[in-house]
């Protein structure tokens, strides 16, 4: 694979371009203003938020929520992705994106926080007119109105464009009446301000409009009762005949699809950063509990099975974090080269992800699924105490379920991931062909054994890397080749593409941000990060070599199977490792340390 010289990278293209190490931001990174901005999400979760957390699950007190809301606008976290000019902070969106994870380990108040800030506030940031942001996002800022998103309908889930929801104009031309129902609202029972996604008329695309509550013909059900986030407010809304004025339409007639799907992007790897706030404060929870218990005369962190998880929890962790900050950064760079070409900044910031939509998808999936292998394991750990409910566990597992199923289901991301990279390559602004060609006719050719080995601290792991790229390159090039058109209705196939790419992408990730770690502090200085990096490599590349297999047995038979599974068991050879002793190594200084111990 060759670097293109010094040419910004698109979105999707790690797949096909290598990335140097001098090019990712890594977390250790982070100035002196972005780490107090962290301490304070942290002090306000620890001080506001961790002792409510049994007045929030139980609504007893329904005013909790919004003061608590009201409070974090005091001190701008509601506000971070706003123009000081609206009264914001104007944060690049590496540093929203260290605040939703800060924020992630609050449970309920998280989902409430970002439901405010992501979905609720970014349509009318990034599609408002003058008027309209001028008239709501200051006050949304502060948190005096709290806003929700009112997309979802009981017959429209994944099918957004679906929904039945209609707006019709009023006879004077200066009202549109909304009627329909909307349901899984978060902040829907204490929420001033709605986007309200209809269709006007017979149109086949959805239109967005801002709505107040003050409108009228607003109603809700009760509280949804539900297996997690019990302390966020999920209702059902009906608009009855809602008067809305004209120039409450959000940006232009039928582009409210649009504005949900690029909404989404921002959601789904905020949603993957939130994810990582409660992985942390999972395995701290973990390791504070198992250095306590004992067992057999000795803590449950000195036998080896504890150890194997508090490992590999830890670097899961690390390795989707140095994911979400690359991908973080490459879209603050790619908005900052936007506004540099005379773009408008709300436009630039939209263009930006969605550039990096494929990248938004990967780390939603990855982010909300690690949290949830963070929480079982440590709900294992916690064994009885772990499943009760006076322990720190058990709100956090249920909590962290309804991860998967927000801001798209895992499986829908999957899906999109291969459907976004392959619609890329058929317009041609991503070459994937050329490089699939060129892995397909390495498949026919000798392997070469005499090239020389790269000796230096990373050359395996980068040679196991473009190894894995190649793979995946394969497998997506034949499916696609067998099935054509046809590779939609292959879900079964395109999960395993994407799983392919999504393990490729993170390890890559963190193999780069250790290399620039170790150009920052020296070998010696990061000897568990290292640990880390190889151990997550080793777990892509079994996992990969596993997704290739299912996915070339499910269209190819004959000479073709057996080239491929050849090729594939080429792509994912791997030099030996002693993964035992680096699981070890990584949970011994999580036990001394007693806590996740790493960016916190």
């Amino acid at each position: 694979m060759e670097t293109k010289e010094k040419t910004a990278i698109k979105g999707g293209e790690f797949l096909i371009r290598d990335t140097d190490a001098q090019d990712v931001f890594i977390p250790e990174e982070w100035s002196e203003e972005q780490k107090m901005i962290a301490q304070t999400c942290h002090d306000f979760i620890d001080t506001e938020v961790m002792p409510n957390l049994d007045k929030l699950d139980s609504h007893d007190y329904p005013e909790l929520m919004p003061e608590l809301l009201e409070k974090a606008g005091e001190l701008g976290l509601l506000g971070t992705s706003v123009p000081e000019a609206l009264g914001g902070f104007g944060m690049n969106f590496n540093t929203t994106m260290l605040v939703s994870e800060v924020i992630g380990k609050g449970h309920s108040f998280a989902v409430a926080l970002s439901a405010h800030t992501g979905i609720g506030t970014l349509p009318i940031l990034y599609y408002g007119n003058e008027e309209q942001k001028q008239k709501y996002i200051p006050k949304l800022a502060t948190g005096e109105w709290k806003a929700a998103y009112c997309l979802t309908e009981p017959d429209s889930g994944s099918d957004a464009n679906s929904g039945k929801t209609k707006a019709t104009l009023t006879e004077d031309g200066k009202h549109y009446l909304l009627n329909g129902q909307k349901m899984w609202i978060t902040n829907g029972g204490f929420a001033d301000i709605f986007i309200v996604f209809a269709k006007i008329d017979d149109d086949k695309n959805l239109t967005a409009f801002i709505v107040e509550k003050e409108f009228g013909g607003v109603t809700m059900n009760e509280e949804e009762k539900k297996m997690g986030i019990k302390g966020s407010s999920t209702r059902q809304i009906f608009f009855n005949d809602t008067k809305v004025p004209v120039e409450n339409m959000l940006s232009e007639r039928e582009n409210g699809f649009k504005i949900a799907v690029n909404i989404l992007n921002v959601g789904r790897i905020k949603l993957g950063a939130a994810a990582l706030g409660g992985c942390k404060a999972g395995v701290t929870a973990a390791v504070n509990y198992g250095n306590e218990r004992k067992q057999f005369g000795k803590s449950l962190t000195e036998f080896g099975a504890i150890k194997y998880k508090l490992a590999e929890m830890t670097s899961r962790i690390y390795a989707s974090e140095s994911a979400h900050y690359r991908a973080g950064q490459n879209i603050d760079d790619a908005y900052d080269a936007f506004v540099a070409g005379g773009m408008e900044p709300a436009k630039a910031r939209l263009k930006s992800l969605e550039e990096f939509a494929i990248e938004c998808a990967i780390l939603k999936v990855h982010g909300s699924e690690v949290l949830d292998y963070v929480v079982d394991e440590a709900v294992q750990i916690g064994g009885g105490m772990g499943f009760s409910a006076d322990g720190p566990f058990e709100r956090a597992y249920r909590d962290a379920r309804i991860n998967r199923i927000f801001e798209g289901t895992n499986e829908i991301n999957r899906m999109l991931t291969v459907d976004m990279m392959l619609k890329r390559a058929m317009k041609g602004t991503l070459d994937l062909l050329g490089p699939a060609q060129k892995v397909a006719g390495e498949l026919m050719s000798i392997p070469d054994f005499s090239a020389a080995t790269d000796e230096s601290l990373f050359g395996k792991e980068k040679k196991a890397l473009a190894n894995l790229k190649k793979a995946g390159l394969m497998v997506a090039g034949a499916a696609v080749q067998k099935f054509m058109t046809k590779l939609a209705d292959e879900q079964e196939v395109l999960m395993n593409l994407a799983d392919m790419m999504i393990e490729g992408y993170v390890a890559e990730s963190v193999v780069l941000r250790v290399e620039k770690l170790v150009g920052i502090k020296g070998e010696a200085a990061c000897q568990h990060e290292i640990d880390m990096a190889r151990i997550f490599l080793h777990n892509a590349m079994e996992s990969i070599a596993t997704s290739g297999r299912e996915a070339i047995y499910a269209f190819a038979e004959g000479d073709e199977m057996r080239m491929m599974l050849m090729g594939l068991k080429r792509f994912t050879k791997e030099e030996p490792f002693n993964v035992k002793e680096a699981r070890r190594r990584v949970a011994n200084y999580v036990i001394e340390k007693n806590e996740y111990p790493f960016v916190k």
